[in-house]
Protein backbone atom coordinates (compact mmCIF):
# COMPACT_ATOMS: atom_id res chain seq x y z
CA UNK A 1 0.00 0.00 0.00
CA UNK A 2 2.45 2.39 0.62
CA UNK A 3 4.17 2.46 -2.34
CA UNK A 4 1.18 2.65 -4.57
CA UNK A 5 0.63 5.93 -2.06
CA UNK A 6 3.98 7.38 -2.97
CA UNK A 7 3.25 6.45 -6.68
CA UNK A 8 0.60 8.65 -6.43
CA UNK A 9 2.02 11.68 -4.73
CA UNK A 10 4.69 11.53 -7.23
CA UNK A 11 2.22 11.57 -10.04
CA UNK A 12 0.11 14.37 -8.89
CA UNK A 13 1.66 16.55 -6.71
CA UNK A 14 2.32 18.85 -9.99
CA UNK A 15 -1.35 19.12 -10.50
CA UNK A 16 -2.42 19.43 -6.85
CA UNK A 17 -2.17 23.37 -7.60
CA UNK A 18 -5.10 23.60 -10.62
CA UNK A 19 -7.19 20.72 -9.45
CA UNK A 20 -7.01 18.95 -6.20
CA UNK A 21 -7.05 22.11 -3.94
CA UNK A 22 -10.71 22.23 -3.08
CA UNK A 23 -11.50 18.44 -3.93
CA UNK A 24 -14.05 17.16 -1.73
CA UNK A 25 -15.17 20.69 0.34
CA UNK A 26 -17.45 20.00 3.11
CA UNK A 27 -16.91 16.18 2.36
CA UNK A 28 -15.67 13.86 5.40
CA UNK A 29 -15.20 10.08 3.46
CA UNK A 30 -13.64 8.94 0.23
CA UNK A 31 -13.61 5.48 -0.41
CA UNK A 32 -10.04 5.00 -1.19
CA UNK A 33 -9.46 6.10 2.43
CA UNK A 34 -10.13 4.22 5.43
CA UNK A 35 -10.12 5.59 9.40
CA UNK A 36 -8.34 2.51 10.70
CA UNK A 37 -5.61 2.97 8.31
CA UNK A 38 -4.86 6.15 9.16
CA UNK A 39 -4.79 5.08 12.69
CA UNK A 40 -2.81 2.40 12.36
CA UNK A 41 -0.22 4.44 10.05
CA UNK A 42 -0.09 6.73 12.93
CA UNK A 43 0.72 4.27 15.50
CA UNK A 44 3.47 2.88 13.37
CA UNK A 45 5.01 6.53 12.47
CA UNK A 46 5.18 6.87 16.80
CA UNK A 47 7.43 3.27 16.79
CA UNK A 48 9.41 5.00 14.33
CA UNK A 49 9.55 7.98 16.21
CA UNK A 50 10.94 5.96 19.18
CA UNK A 51 13.12 3.85 17.78
CA UNK A 52 14.51 7.09 15.84
CA UNK A 53 13.82 5.21 12.46
CA UNK A 54 13.41 9.04 11.14
CA UNK A 55 13.39 8.29 7.35
CA UNK A 56 10.83 5.56 7.84
CA UNK A 57 8.78 8.01 9.79
CA UNK A 58 9.05 10.44 7.15
CA UNK A 59 7.88 8.33 4.00
CA UNK A 60 5.26 7.82 6.44
CA UNK A 61 4.14 10.81 6.98
CA UNK A 62 3.90 11.81 3.12
CA UNK A 63 1.67 8.63 2.97
CA UNK A 64 -0.43 10.39 5.68
CA UNK A 65 -0.84 13.53 4.43
CA UNK A 66 -2.14 11.68 1.09
CA UNK A 67 -4.30 9.52 2.92
CA UNK A 68 -5.73 12.61 4.98
CA UNK A 69 -6.12 14.44 1.21
CA UNK A 70 -8.38 11.76 0.07
CA UNK A 71 -10.64 11.40 3.12
CA UNK A 72 -10.93 15.21 3.55
CA UNK A 73 -9.69 17.16 0.34
CA UNK A 74 -7.96 20.75 0.64
CA UNK A 75 -6.92 20.49 4.40
CA UNK A 76 -4.37 21.66 7.12
CA UNK A 77 -4.04 17.52 8.38
CA UNK A 78 -2.36 16.83 5.23
CA UNK A 79 -0.02 20.41 5.80
CA UNK A 80 0.57 19.09 9.25
CA UNK A 81 1.88 15.88 7.94
CA UNK A 82 3.95 17.30 5.68
CA UNK A 83 5.69 19.39 7.90
CA UNK A 84 6.44 16.55 10.43
CA UNK A 85 7.79 14.65 7.07
CA UNK A 86 9.85 17.38 6.06
CA UNK A 87 11.32 17.68 9.88
CA UNK A 88 12.23 14.09 9.88
CA UNK A 89 13.79 13.79 6.61
CA UNK A 90 16.30 16.44 8.07
CA UNK A 91 16.88 15.26 11.19
CA UNK A 92 17.39 11.92 8.94
CA UNK A 93 19.83 14.11 6.78
CA UNK A 94 17.63 13.16 3.35
CA UNK A 95 18.09 16.49 1.93
CA UNK A 96 16.00 14.94 -1.52
CA UNK A 97 13.05 13.70 0.63
CA UNK A 98 13.49 17.00 2.59
CA UNK A 99 13.28 19.53 -0.79
CA UNK A 100 10.49 17.39 -2.58
CA UNK A 101 8.02 17.64 0.53
CA UNK A 102 8.92 21.55 0.05
CA UNK A 103 7.75 21.55 -3.47
CA UNK A 104 4.29 18.95 -1.98
CA UNK A 105 4.13 22.11 0.23
CA UNK A 106 4.46 25.12 -2.12
CA UNK A 107 1.92 23.19 -4.42
CA UNK A 108 -0.77 23.20 -1.74
CA UNK A 109 -0.13 27.10 -0.98
CA UNK A 110 -0.15 28.05 -4.31
CA UNK A 111 -3.90 27.41 -4.28
CA UNK A 112 -4.68 30.41 -1.86
CA UNK A 113 -4.05 33.70 -3.43
CA UNK A 114 -3.21 34.87 0.18
CA UNK A 115 -0.58 32.13 0.69
CA UNK A 116 1.00 32.31 -2.42
CA UNK A 117 4.11 34.29 -1.40
CA UNK A 118 4.57 31.79 1.08
CA UNK A 119 4.23 29.08 -1.87
CA UNK A 120 7.20 30.91 -3.66
CA UNK A 121 9.42 30.77 -0.69
CA UNK A 122 9.32 26.98 -0.45
CA UNK A 123 9.26 26.52 -4.30
CA UNK A 124 12.32 28.60 -5.05
CA UNK A 125 14.28 26.86 -1.63
CA UNK A 126 13.67 23.48 -3.45
CA UNK A 127 14.83 25.10 -6.73
CA UNK A 128 17.72 26.24 -6.00
CA UNK A 129 18.79 22.69 -4.10
CA UNK A 130 17.72 20.96 -7.09
CA UNK A 131 20.12 23.47 -9.57
CA UNK A 132 22.85 22.65 -7.30
CA UNK A 133 22.22 18.87 -7.76
CA UNK A 134 21.57 18.95 -11.35
CA UNK A 135 18.40 16.80 -10.76
CA UNK A 136 16.61 17.82 -14.02
CA UNK A 137 13.18 16.03 -12.95
CA UNK A 138 12.98 17.89 -10.44
CA UNK A 139 13.96 21.24 -12.10
CA UNK A 140 11.19 20.67 -14.45
CA UNK A 141 8.96 20.47 -11.56
CA UNK A 142 10.03 23.53 -9.76
CA UNK A 143 9.59 25.50 -13.61
CA UNK A 144 6.11 23.88 -14.15
CA UNK A 145 5.21 24.87 -10.79
CA UNK A 146 6.43 28.74 -10.83
CA UNK A 147 4.89 28.73 -14.43
CA UNK A 148 1.70 27.83 -12.73
CA UNK A 149 2.08 30.71 -9.97
CA UNK A 150 2.60 33.77 -12.82
CA UNK A 151 -0.65 31.97 -14.31
CA UNK A 152 -2.59 33.92 -11.45
CA UNK A 153 -1.42 37.50 -12.55
CA UNK A 154 -4.06 39.73 -14.49
CA UNK A 155 -1.67 39.41 -17.18
CA UNK A 156 0.63 37.08 -19.03
CA UNK A 157 4.40 37.91 -19.73
CA UNK A 158 5.18 36.78 -23.47
CA UNK A 159 8.92 35.09 -21.89
CA UNK A 160 5.97 32.84 -19.46
CA UNK A 161 5.12 31.31 -23.01
CA UNK A 162 9.07 30.46 -24.48
CA UNK A 163 9.90 29.21 -20.89
CA UNK A 164 6.76 26.73 -20.91
CA UNK A 165 7.69 25.92 -24.11
CA UNK A 166 11.41 25.03 -22.86
CA UNK A 167 10.11 22.80 -20.34
CA UNK A 168 7.78 20.90 -22.90
CA UNK A 169 10.81 20.27 -24.59
CA UNK A 170 12.92 19.86 -21.14
CA UNK A 171 10.54 17.16 -20.22
CA UNK A 172 10.61 15.57 -23.77
CA UNK A 173 14.23 15.13 -23.12
CA UNK A 174 14.20 13.23 -19.81
CA UNK A 175 11.22 11.14 -20.94
CA UNK A 176 8.89 12.99 -18.11
CA UNK A 177 5.46 11.97 -19.59
CA UNK A 178 3.30 13.94 -16.93
CA UNK A 179 5.57 17.41 -16.81
CA UNK A 180 5.04 17.64 -20.50
CA UNK A 181 1.46 16.80 -20.51
CA UNK A 182 0.98 19.51 -17.61
CA UNK A 183 3.48 22.01 -19.60
CA UNK A 184 1.19 21.62 -22.48
CA UNK A 185 -1.98 22.60 -20.54
CA UNK A 186 0.20 25.61 -19.24
CA UNK A 187 0.73 26.69 -22.80
CA UNK A 188 -3.10 25.87 -23.61
CA UNK A 189 -4.08 28.47 -20.90
CA UNK A 190 -1.37 30.96 -21.54
CA UNK A 191 -2.39 31.34 -24.81
CA UNK A 192 -6.10 31.57 -23.89
CA UNK A 193 -5.06 34.71 -21.87
CA UNK A 194 -3.51 35.61 -24.78
CA UNK A 195 -6.49 35.33 -26.99
CA UNK A 196 -4.66 33.33 -29.15
CA UNK A 197 -7.38 30.37 -29.31
CA UNK A 198 -6.10 28.65 -32.21
CA UNK A 199 -2.60 27.75 -30.52
CA UNK A 200 -4.56 27.40 -27.34
CA UNK A 201 -6.35 24.40 -28.72
CA UNK A 202 -3.13 22.91 -30.52
CA UNK A 203 -1.62 22.66 -27.16
CA UNK A 204 -5.44 21.00 -25.29
CA UNK A 205 -5.55 19.12 -27.58
CA UNK A 206 -1.96 17.43 -27.37
CA UNK A 207 -2.25 17.19 -23.59
CA UNK A 208 -5.66 15.92 -23.90
CA UNK A 209 -4.18 13.04 -25.53
CA UNK A 210 -1.37 12.50 -23.02
CA UNK A 211 -3.84 12.94 -20.13
CA UNK A 212 -6.08 9.91 -21.66
CA UNK A 213 -3.03 8.14 -21.75
CA UNK A 214 -1.88 8.79 -18.61
CA UNK A 215 -5.64 8.69 -17.45
CA UNK A 216 -4.81 11.65 -15.52
CA UNK A 217 -8.61 12.68 -14.74
CA UNK A 218 -7.99 16.13 -13.42
CA UNK A 219 -6.07 17.25 -16.35
CA UNK A 220 -8.38 15.47 -18.63
CA UNK A 221 -11.46 18.03 -17.34
CA UNK A 222 -8.77 20.76 -17.46
CA UNK A 223 -8.22 20.04 -20.68
CA UNK A 224 -12.15 20.18 -21.71
CA UNK A 225 -12.35 23.44 -20.11
CA UNK A 226 -9.66 25.22 -22.18
CA UNK A 227 -11.68 23.34 -25.59
CA UNK A 228 -14.80 25.00 -24.37
CA UNK A 229 -13.41 28.26 -23.84
CA UNK A 230 -11.74 28.33 -27.30
CA UNK A 231 -15.10 27.33 -28.93
CA UNK A 232 -16.46 30.63 -26.85
CA UNK A 233 -13.85 32.62 -27.99
CA UNK A 234 -14.76 31.65 -31.59
CA UNK A 235 -18.68 32.70 -30.63
CA UNK A 236 -19.66 28.57 -31.25
CA UNK A 237 -21.25 28.55 -27.91
CA UNK A 238 -23.04 24.65 -28.42
CA UNK A 239 -19.51 23.30 -29.02
CA UNK A 240 -18.94 25.24 -25.28
CA UNK A 241 -21.04 23.83 -23.78
CA UNK A 242 -20.49 20.64 -24.95
CA UNK A 243 -17.08 20.75 -24.07
CA UNK A 244 -18.17 22.44 -20.47
CA UNK A 245 -20.44 19.17 -19.54
CA UNK A 246 -17.67 16.94 -20.30
CA UNK A 247 -15.26 18.55 -18.16
CA UNK A 248 -18.05 19.01 -15.54
CA UNK A 249 -18.90 15.45 -14.92
CA UNK A 250 -15.16 14.50 -14.29
CA UNK A 251 -15.29 17.13 -11.85
CA UNK A 252 -18.30 16.55 -10.28
CA UNK A 253 -17.15 13.00 -10.05
CA UNK A 254 -14.72 14.28 -7.73
CA UNK A 255 -16.33 16.90 -6.50
CA UNK A 256 -13.84 19.66 -7.28
CA UNK A 257 -15.89 22.87 -6.02
CA UNK A 258 -13.13 25.15 -7.62
CA UNK A 259 -13.57 23.59 -10.86
CA UNK A 260 -17.55 23.59 -10.84
CA UNK A 261 -17.51 27.08 -9.71
CA UNK A 262 -15.66 28.24 -12.79
CA UNK A 263 -17.43 25.84 -15.09
CA UNK A 264 -20.76 27.05 -13.69
CA UNK A 265 -19.71 31.02 -14.40
CA UNK A 266 -18.60 30.35 -18.53
CA UNK A 267 -21.78 28.11 -18.97
CA UNK A 268 -23.81 31.24 -17.96
CA UNK A 269 -22.08 33.35 -20.62
CA UNK A 270 -22.81 30.72 -23.24
CA UNK A 271 -25.77 30.57 -22.66
CA UNK A 272 -26.76 33.83 -22.36
CA UNK A 273 -24.91 34.12 -25.95
CA UNK A 274 -27.11 31.29 -26.71
CA UNK A 275 -29.97 33.33 -25.83
CA UNK A 276 -30.70 30.29 -23.34
CA UNK A 277 -31.56 32.62 -20.59
CA UNK A 278 -33.73 30.22 -18.18
CA UNK A 279 -30.29 27.71 -18.54
CA UNK A 280 -28.46 30.87 -17.95
CA UNK A 281 -29.86 31.82 -14.71
CA UNK A 282 -29.47 28.48 -13.39
CA UNK A 283 -25.72 28.52 -13.94
CA UNK A 284 -25.08 31.43 -12.40
CA UNK A 285 -26.78 30.60 -9.11
CA UNK A 286 -24.93 27.40 -9.23
CA UNK A 287 -21.88 30.38 -9.10
CA UNK A 288 -23.00 31.74 -6.45
CA UNK A 289 -23.68 28.37 -4.55
CA UNK A 290 -19.93 26.96 -5.49
CA UNK A 291 -18.60 30.05 -4.29
CA UNK A 292 -20.77 30.16 -1.11
CA UNK A 293 -19.31 26.48 -0.31
CA UNK A 294 -15.28 27.42 -0.78
CA UNK A 295 -15.63 30.89 1.36
CA UNK A 296 -17.96 28.82 4.21
CA UNK A 297 -15.71 25.92 4.46
CA UNK A 298 -14.00 25.10 7.78
CA UNK A 299 -11.11 23.59 5.82
CA UNK A 300 -11.02 26.21 3.42
CA UNK A 301 -10.65 28.88 6.64
CA UNK A 302 -7.88 26.93 8.15
CA UNK A 303 -5.70 26.20 5.02
CA UNK A 304 -5.64 29.69 5.01
CA UNK A 305 -4.72 29.63 8.75
CA UNK A 306 -1.95 27.14 8.23
CA UNK A 307 1.01 28.76 7.74
CA UNK A 308 0.16 31.23 10.23
CA UNK A 309 -0.40 28.66 12.90
CA UNK A 310 2.71 27.50 11.81
CA UNK A 311 4.34 30.95 12.74
CA UNK A 312 2.81 30.87 16.24
CA UNK A 313 3.83 27.50 16.89
CA UNK A 314 7.25 28.67 15.92
CA UNK A 315 6.72 31.64 18.44
CA UNK A 316 5.16 29.31 21.12
CA UNK A 317 8.37 26.83 20.87
CA UNK A 318 10.43 29.99 21.41
CA UNK A 319 8.64 31.15 23.91
CA UNK A 320 9.21 27.37 25.93
CA UNK A 321 12.43 27.77 25.44
CA UNK A 322 13.09 30.95 27.15
CA UNK A 323 10.76 29.88 29.86
CA UNK A 324 13.28 26.81 30.33
CA UNK A 325 16.58 28.94 30.23
CA UNK A 326 14.73 31.09 33.38
CA UNK A 327 14.43 27.97 34.93
CA UNK A 328 17.65 26.96 34.50
CA UNK A 329 18.86 30.39 35.49
CA UNK A 330 17.07 30.27 38.36
CA UNK A 331 18.72 26.81 39.80
CA UNK A 332 22.17 28.04 38.44
CA UNK A 333 21.07 31.41 40.83
CA UNK A 334 19.90 29.58 43.92
CA UNK A 335 23.59 27.52 43.46
CA UNK A 336 25.05 31.16 43.56
CA UNK A 337 23.06 32.37 46.51
CA UNK A 338 23.88 29.29 48.69
CA UNK A 339 27.66 29.68 47.58
CA UNK A 340 27.54 33.48 48.46
CA UNK A 341 25.58 33.46 51.29
CA UNK A 342 28.29 35.01 53.74
CA UNK A 343 28.65 38.23 51.19
CA UNK A 344 26.25 40.88 51.24
CA UNK A 345 27.41 42.11 47.55
CA UNK A 346 27.33 38.57 46.32
CA UNK A 347 23.52 38.72 47.32
CA UNK A 348 22.51 41.98 46.11
CA UNK A 349 24.56 40.97 42.77
CA UNK A 350 22.18 37.73 42.96
CA UNK A 351 19.15 39.39 43.31
CA UNK A 352 19.99 42.48 40.34
CA UNK A 353 20.41 39.42 37.81
CA UNK A 354 17.26 37.70 38.78
CA UNK A 355 15.23 41.11 38.25
CA UNK A 356 16.82 41.37 34.80
CA UNK A 357 16.60 38.39 33.57
CA UNK A 358 12.88 38.22 35.07
CA UNK A 359 12.09 41.10 33.33
CA UNK A 360 13.97 39.96 29.68
CA UNK A 361 11.70 36.66 30.17
CA UNK A 362 8.84 38.88 30.47
CA UNK A 363 9.21 41.22 27.45
CA UNK A 364 9.77 38.25 25.46
CA UNK A 365 6.53 36.35 26.32
CA UNK A 366 4.47 39.99 25.33
CA UNK A 367 6.15 40.32 22.54
CA UNK A 368 5.37 36.59 21.61
CA UNK A 369 2.29 37.30 22.71
CA UNK A 370 1.96 40.42 20.50
CA UNK A 371 2.89 38.62 17.43
CA UNK A 372 0.95 36.17 18.01
CA UNK A 373 -2.54 38.96 17.99
CA UNK A 374 -1.40 40.46 15.01
CA UNK A 375 -1.06 37.21 13.12
CA UNK A 376 -4.70 36.33 14.50
CA UNK A 377 -5.94 39.72 13.04
CA UNK A 378 -4.01 39.68 10.05
CA UNK A 379 -5.95 36.08 8.97
CA UNK A 380 -9.21 37.19 10.19
CA UNK A 381 -8.14 40.80 7.68
CA UNK A 382 -7.38 38.01 4.85
CA UNK A 383 -10.40 35.96 5.22
CA UNK A 384 -12.88 39.14 5.39
CA UNK A 385 -11.28 40.24 2.17
CA UNK A 386 -11.47 37.63 0.45
CA UNK A 387 -15.41 37.10 1.35
CA UNK A 388 -16.04 40.52 0.31
CA UNK A 389 -14.03 40.82 -2.69
CA UNK A 390 -15.43 37.69 -3.91
CA UNK A 391 -19.19 39.16 -3.07
CA UNK A 392 -18.09 42.21 -5.24
CA UNK A 393 -17.00 40.24 -8.35
CA UNK A 394 -19.85 37.64 -8.15
CA UNK A 395 -21.96 41.13 -8.55
CA UNK A 396 -20.51 42.90 -10.80
CA UNK A 397 -20.56 39.46 -13.17
CA UNK A 398 -24.16 39.58 -12.71
CA UNK A 399 -24.81 43.00 -13.24
CA UNK A 400 -22.26 43.78 -15.90
CA UNK A 401 -23.04 40.23 -17.63
CA UNK A 402 -26.30 38.34 -16.92
CA UNK A 403 -28.45 41.53 -16.12
CA UNK A 404 -27.24 43.21 -19.15
CA UNK A 405 -28.06 40.27 -21.64
CA UNK A 406 -31.86 40.07 -19.88
CA UNK A 407 -32.56 43.70 -20.16
CA UNK A 408 -31.60 43.64 -23.69
CA UNK A 409 -33.74 40.41 -24.67
CA UNK A 410 -36.58 42.87 -22.76
CA UNK A 411 -35.61 45.87 -24.88
CA UNK A 412 -35.43 43.60 -28.33
CA UNK A 413 -39.16 41.89 -27.20
CA UNK A 414 -40.86 44.64 -26.51
CA UNK A 415 -39.52 46.55 -30.08
CA UNK A 416 -40.90 43.49 -31.38
CA UNK A 417 -43.77 42.19 -29.04
CA UNK A 418 -46.32 42.78 -32.35
CA UNK A 419 -45.39 40.10 -33.48
CA UNK A 420 -45.78 37.51 -30.87
CA UNK A 421 -48.99 36.12 -29.87
CA UNK A 422 -50.61 37.65 -26.90
CA UNK A 423 -50.77 34.01 -25.19
CA UNK A 424 -46.50 34.38 -25.59
CA UNK A 425 -45.67 37.74 -25.56
CA UNK A 426 -47.40 38.52 -21.38
CA UNK A 427 -45.33 35.18 -20.01
CA UNK A 428 -42.88 36.21 -21.67
CA UNK A 429 -42.37 39.83 -20.14
CA UNK A 430 -43.18 38.47 -17.08
CA UNK A 431 -40.50 36.11 -16.81
CA UNK A 432 -38.22 38.60 -18.02
CA UNK A 433 -39.28 41.85 -15.48
CA UNK A 434 -38.71 38.51 -12.71
CA UNK A 435 -35.19 37.23 -13.95
CA UNK A 436 -34.49 40.66 -13.98
CA UNK A 437 -35.58 41.79 -10.83
CA UNK A 438 -33.72 38.59 -9.05
CA UNK A 439 -30.60 39.24 -10.59
CA UNK A 440 -30.76 42.91 -9.23
CA UNK A 441 -31.55 42.02 -5.86
CA UNK A 442 -29.00 39.22 -5.76
CA UNK A 443 -26.29 41.56 -7.08
CA UNK A 444 -27.26 44.03 -4.56
CA UNK A 445 -27.18 41.41 -2.08
CA UNK A 446 -23.44 40.74 -2.45
CA UNK A 447 -22.46 44.25 -3.00
CA UNK A 448 -24.83 47.25 -1.77
CA UNK A 449 -25.02 50.09 -4.34
CA UNK A 450 -26.15 52.48 -2.20
CA UNK A 451 -22.91 51.73 0.51
CA UNK A 452 -20.09 52.04 -2.68
CA UNK A 453 -21.95 55.72 -3.48
CA UNK A 454 -23.38 56.83 -0.73
CA UNK A 455 -22.01 55.80 2.33
CA UNK A 456 -23.29 53.89 5.45
CA UNK A 457 -26.42 56.38 6.61
CA UNK A 458 -28.18 55.76 3.28
CA UNK A 459 -27.16 52.05 2.20
CA UNK A 460 -28.80 51.24 5.49
CA UNK A 461 -31.62 53.00 5.19
CA UNK A 462 -32.14 51.64 1.57
CA UNK A 463 -32.04 47.79 3.49
CA UNK A 464 -34.50 49.01 6.22
CA UNK A 465 -36.59 50.57 3.35
CA UNK A 466 -36.43 47.43 0.96
CA UNK A 467 -37.07 44.78 3.94
CA UNK A 468 -40.24 47.02 4.55
CA UNK A 469 -41.26 46.54 1.07
CA UNK A 470 -41.26 41.98 1.42
CA UNK A 471 -41.81 41.35 5.43
CA UNK A 472 -44.82 42.76 7.23
CA UNK A 473 -42.50 43.55 10.27
CA UNK A 474 -42.33 47.37 10.67
CA UNK A 475 -38.68 48.13 10.38
CA UNK A 476 -37.44 51.64 11.44
CA UNK A 477 -33.93 53.14 11.49
CA UNK A 478 -32.94 56.44 13.70
CA UNK A 479 -29.45 57.78 13.73
CA UNK A 480 -28.16 60.95 16.04
CA UNK A 481 -25.46 62.84 15.34
CA UNK A 482 -23.12 63.09 12.08
CA UNK A 483 -21.12 59.84 10.93
CA UNK A 484 -17.47 60.59 9.83
CA UNK A 485 -16.33 58.80 6.80
CA UNK A 486 -15.27 55.41 8.28
CA UNK A 487 -13.80 54.30 5.29
CA UNK A 488 -14.60 50.97 3.01
CA UNK A 489 -13.78 48.32 5.16
CA UNK A 490 -15.24 49.62 8.65
CA UNK A 491 -18.43 50.52 6.33
CA UNK A 492 -18.58 47.31 4.75
CA UNK A 493 -18.29 45.47 8.66
CA UNK A 494 -20.86 47.55 10.30
CA UNK A 495 -23.56 47.11 6.84
CA UNK A 496 -22.92 43.08 7.54
CA UNK A 497 -23.64 42.52 10.87
CA UNK A 498 -26.42 45.31 10.51
CA UNK A 499 -27.96 42.95 7.93
CA UNK A 500 -26.99 40.25 9.76
CA UNK A 501 -29.05 41.25 12.96
CA UNK A 502 -32.32 42.13 11.12
CA UNK A 503 -32.14 39.00 8.63
CA UNK A 504 -32.29 37.02 12.23
CA UNK A 505 -34.74 39.14 13.87
CA UNK A 506 -36.89 38.85 10.83
CA UNK A 507 -36.52 35.02 10.62
CA UNK A 508 -36.26 33.81 14.07
CA UNK A 509 -37.71 37.15 16.27
CA UNK A 510 -41.34 36.75 14.98
CA UNK A 511 -41.87 40.52 15.74
CA UNK A 512 -44.09 43.03 15.28
CA UNK A 513 -41.61 46.12 14.93
CA UNK A 514 -37.74 46.46 14.92
CA UNK A 515 -35.82 49.23 15.38
CA UNK A 516 -32.19 50.22 14.62
CA UNK A 517 -30.49 53.12 16.25
CA UNK A 518 -27.08 54.68 15.53
CA UNK A 519 -25.94 57.49 17.47
CA UNK A 520 -22.18 58.94 16.80
CA UNK A 521 -19.98 60.79 19.13
CA UNK A 522 -16.59 62.27 19.52
CA UNK A 523 -15.46 59.02 21.27
CA UNK A 524 -18.18 56.18 20.35
CA UNK A 525 -20.54 54.94 16.94
CA UNK A 526 -23.32 52.91 19.27
CA UNK A 527 -25.33 50.83 17.17
CA UNK A 528 -28.60 49.27 18.37
CA UNK A 529 -31.06 46.95 16.98
CA UNK A 530 -34.06 46.06 19.45
CA UNK A 531 -37.52 44.06 18.33
CA UNK A 532 -40.69 43.07 20.41
CA UNK A 533 -40.59 39.59 19.48
CA UNK A 534 -40.37 36.21 21.35
CA UNK A 535 -36.37 36.30 22.79
CA UNK A 536 -34.29 33.43 23.30
CA UNK A 537 -30.58 32.90 25.04
CA UNK A 538 -28.18 33.77 22.35
CA UNK A 539 -25.08 33.39 23.93
CA UNK A 540 -26.07 29.97 24.69
CA UNK A 541 -26.76 29.19 21.76
CA UNK A 542 -24.84 30.70 19.47
CA UNK A 543 -22.58 27.58 18.79
CA UNK A 544 -25.81 26.49 16.22
CA UNK A 545 -25.16 28.55 13.42
CA UNK A 546 -22.10 31.20 12.05
CA UNK A 547 -24.54 33.88 12.17
CA UNK A 548 -23.49 34.98 15.86
CA UNK A 549 -20.04 34.38 15.75
CA UNK A 550 -19.36 36.32 12.15
CA UNK A 551 -21.23 39.20 14.44
CA UNK A 552 -18.56 39.08 16.99
CA UNK A 553 -15.50 38.26 15.10
CA UNK A 554 -16.48 41.68 12.71
CA UNK A 555 -17.12 43.62 16.20
CA UNK A 556 -13.75 42.25 17.45
CA UNK A 557 -11.74 43.50 14.32
CA UNK A 558 -12.55 46.86 14.81
CA UNK A 559 -12.50 47.21 18.32
CA UNK A 560 -15.78 47.25 19.68
CA UNK A 561 -18.18 45.04 22.07
CA UNK A 562 -21.25 43.23 21.20
CA UNK A 563 -23.68 42.22 24.11
CA UNK A 564 -27.21 40.29 23.82
CA UNK A 565 -30.22 41.16 26.25
CA UNK A 566 -33.29 38.74 25.71
CA UNK A 567 -35.64 37.17 27.77
CA UNK A 568 -38.25 34.49 26.72
CA UNK A 569 -41.49 36.64 25.30
CA UNK A 570 -39.70 40.10 26.01
CA UNK A 571 -37.94 40.76 22.85
CA UNK A 572 -34.35 41.11 22.20
CA UNK A 573 -31.97 44.08 22.07
CA UNK A 574 -28.29 43.97 20.45
CA UNK A 575 -26.27 46.87 21.68
CA UNK A 576 -22.70 47.55 20.11
CA UNK A 577 -19.84 49.74 20.42
CA UNK A 578 -17.33 51.22 18.17
CA UNK A 579 -14.21 53.12 19.82
CA UNK A 580 -14.05 56.15 16.98
CA UNK A 581 -10.11 56.69 17.53
CA UNK A 582 -9.58 52.59 16.11
CA UNK A 583 -12.32 53.40 13.46
CA UNK A 584 -10.73 56.94 12.03
CA UNK A 585 -7.09 55.11 12.53
CA UNK A 586 -8.08 52.00 10.27
CA UNK A 587 -9.48 54.19 7.42
CA UNK A 588 -6.25 56.52 7.83
CA UNK A 589 -4.62 53.14 7.44
CA UNK A 590 -6.33 51.91 4.10
CA UNK A 591 -5.44 55.67 3.28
Amino acid sequence: MAERVRKLVRQRCLGAVLFLGLLGLGQNVLAQSDSSVIVSLKGQIRQWVQEKQYGKAAKAYEELGWLYHQQYGYNKYTLDANFNGMKYYHLQGDSLGYYNVHIAIGDYYSQDLFMQPYAKQYLGKAQQYFKRQQNHPKIIECRLAFANLAQKNELIPRKLITELRETERMSAQYKQAYSQAFAMNLLANSYLRNKEPDSAQYFAIRSLDMARQLKTNWMIALNYFYLGLVEQFKNRPEAAIAAYQKSYKLAESEKNVSMLRELSRHSADSYSYQGDFKNAYRSSLKTLDFTNQFYYSEQTKSIRLQELDSQVKTLAVEKQLVEEQSRHQHILNSMLAGGLVISVLGVVALVFLRRQQKLISHQQTVIAQQQIRDLELKSLQAMIEGQEGERSRIARDLHDGLGIQLSRIKLFVEAHQELLPLSVKEPLNQFLDEACTETRLISSDLRPYALSNFGLIPALEDLVQKLNLVNETALTLEHYGEVPDLGDEASVMIYRVVQELLNNALKHAEAETITVQIMTNDEAVLISVDDDGRGGDFENNSSKGNGIANIKSRIAYLGGQVMWQSEPGKGTSVMISLPMQKLVRNTLAVL
